[in-house]
């Protein structure tokens, strides 16, 4: 069984060092020695800044690879046009049991990120910088170089700066749950999708990137774009940092040039020479084949051309002695184990698709495939965040990457294999609580259940206008769940929209303690309604 993976594992580098600059001298660089290796940094002015970015195609480095640039800009004519002072945020949440990049730069080099944060609110003349962590390790370091720098929260600070720690967990590190953490709610997704540049901490803009990006800023305003350009790939420069785990000799985090070939890499960490599958991008990422694997090369262009994923820079190979999809049945189901329990895409849907996945290994035969297939293709662009894409995305991967393994089970008696356990996890973790410092807080479910009368229902929609968390309108305008769990922070949202319900179609039931919350296995649609049932099912 492959254990979690510590939070600073050894770290490698291909060619000369960047990011790591400095990582074979001490083990962490404090501010002095930081200047030592680095140098210091002059400040840069908003627009400047903005088109070294753009000169150097520098993207968000967490996984949803968003220009920086646009995001910049985004924040300093949003700011500008309301008259309101923007904040920038560090998200440091790694959350990811594959990932460990993020928290080798803040354990290591803390000082790297903080130079390329301090940067963007200067230029942008922001006065709240907040770095989002959720591991004891991350929070210890990053502490300790705000203090270094003299930074702190206090109210007549120029800049006021902390540290928010949140619980471990998958949908703490999207920005929207970071943000709503650090405005004193729980760390989940809100239920509604507004752009942090527009309006995010307190409601003003906010620059909000994760850490590895603001660190590849500040390398690229001390070397400038030429020099930075000489590194990688013309249209992809500079480097990236992998975390390589799986079925490897030696787990790693490395930080290598863009088009280094993928085989080196793996060959570095000692993953077997002829790996069965390569997972790329993580638990949100893609499956590709050896002969894929053999052929790519490390960018995000070049994943994405050969049906990969760059996504958060974790990469996992698997070998031939154990079973790809016993192995995702495990991803899966720690998937939906990390759901917010608020949306029923997530909260319903994505334990349906682990199901439905263990009812393919153990014989289901086509039609629990086509169910699992139905069932991840429902869940996708329909929840409050992009954990039920990401995890349907995974599911769709495992499916195509992994055919002749995929017709022993439907359509024989299985692949043979047993599974190996060789994709680290975290133990399953409960549902989320999602206050800042971890603490039991309002994020939880209740025992209360809503519910769908569709003898009633006329479709209105003032449900999932009141409760999003739990109510999202399908095809036909009609609430695609008949019923779920409501979160315990939404309980007065609930009762609102059973009061409000023109057609009288909602109820409210509390289950009792000793019996566990019923699932059903697909979004139950209203009987009769085959036409919006059809167009969910595509």
């Amino acid at each position: 069984m492959n254990e979690a993976l510590p939070d600073v594992p050894e770290v490698r580098v291909v060619g000369l060092p960047q990011l790591t600059s400095g990582f074979d001298l001490v083990e962490r660089l404090d501010l002095p020695m930081h200047l030592k290796v680095h140098g210091p940094l002059d400040p840069m002015g908003g627009e400047q800044l903005a088109r070294l970015a753009e000169r150097i195609g520098l993207r968000g480095r967490g996984g949803a690879g968003f220009p920086f640039h646009k995001k910049l800009r985004a924040v300093a004519e949003s700011a500008i046009g309301r008259g309101v002072r923007p904040v920038v945020v560090v998200n440091g949440s790694e959350d990811e049991p594959a990932c460990r990049k993020d928290t080798v730069l803040i354990n290591r080099a803390p000082h790297l990120i903080l130079d390329g944060a301090l940067l963007c609110a200067e230029a942008l003349g922001a006065r709240r910088l907040v770095i989002g962590v959720t591991r004891e390790s991350t929070q210890r370091s990053m502490e300790a170089a705000l203090a270094e720098r003299g930074l702190g929260d206090g109210r007549r600070s120029a800049l006021r700066a902390r540290v928010q720690r949140n619980p471990v967990r998958m949908v703490t590190g999207a920005a929207a749950s970071l943000i709503r953490s650090i405005d004193g709610g729980p760390a989940i997704p809100p239920g509604r999708k507004i752009s942090a540049s527009r309006s995010g901490v307190g409601g003003a803009p906010t620059l909000l990137s994760n850490a590895e990006t603001f660190a590849q800023l500040a390398v690229a305003a001390r070397i400038g774009p030429e020099r930075y350009g000489n590194t990688g790939l013309y249209d992809e420069p500079g480097t990236v940092m992998l975390t390589v785990s799986g079925a490897v000799a030696r787990p790693m985090v490395i930080e290598v040039p863009t088009g280094v070939p993928l085989r080196y890499v793996l060959q570095l960490a000692g993953a077997p020479p002829v790996p069965q599958g390569v997972l790329t991008g993580g638990y949100h990422g893609k499956w590709i084949d050896t002969a894929t694997a053999g052929e790519a090369v490390v960018s995000r262009n070049s994943l994405d051309a050969v049906g990969g994923s760059l996504g958060a820079g974790a990469i996992l190979p698997i070998g031939q002695d154990t079973c790809p999809l016993g192995e995702s049945l495990r991803v899966a189901q720690w998937l939906a184990e990390e759901s917010a329990g608020q949306c029923g895409p997530c909260y319903l849907g994505l334990p349906a698709a682990a199901r439905g996945l263990a009812d393919v290994l153990n014989g289901g035969g086509p039609a629990a495939l086509e169910a699992l297939r139905q069932v991840a293709g429902n869940v996708k662009r329909r929840g409050a965040c992009s954990h039920p894409d990401g995890s349907a995305m995974f599911l769709e991967s495992t499916v195509e990457a992994f055919t002749d393994d995929l017709a022993a089970h439907v359509l024989g008696n299985g692949c043979g294999r047993p599974v190996q356990g060789v994709l680290p996890l975290f133990a399953a973790g409960g549902t989320p609580t999602g206050v800042p410092g971890g603490e039991a807080g309002d994020g939880g479910p209740s025992r209360q259940r809503i519910h769908v009368d569709w003898t009633l229902c006329r479709g209105h929609g003032l449900c999932a206008d009141i409760l999003p968390e739990v109510f999202e309108l399908g095809a036909d305008g009609f609430p695609t769940v008949a019923q779920a769990s409501v979160p315990r922070y939404a309980e007065a949202k609930a009762l609102r929209a059973v009061r409000r319900c023109p057609a009288l179609a909602l109820r409210i039931e509390e289950e009792a303690p000793s019996r566990p919350p019923a699932r059903s296995n697909l979004p139950v649609l209203s009987q009769g309604r085959e036409r919006g049932r059809r167009a969910l099912g595509r």
